[in-house]
């Protein structure tokens, strides 16, 4: 499992909290954030699933 890949889940992870306590659960931002913390978990399972 990268390492990286890992970092910049955690981090999305964040922001999407963050997000959420500033804007709300329904804002565009906390939306985005919460699409694109999708994708990377989508590509985790993926990088998962092949060893």
């Amino acid at each position: 499992m990268p390492t990286s890949l890992m970092q910049t889940i955690e981090l999305k992870r964040t922001e999407l909290v963050n997000y959420g306590v500033k804007y709300g659960l329904s804002s565009e931002k906390t939306i985005k954030s919460s699409q694109e913390l999708d994708q990377l978990l989508n590509t985790l399972e993926k990088t998962k699933s092949y060893h």
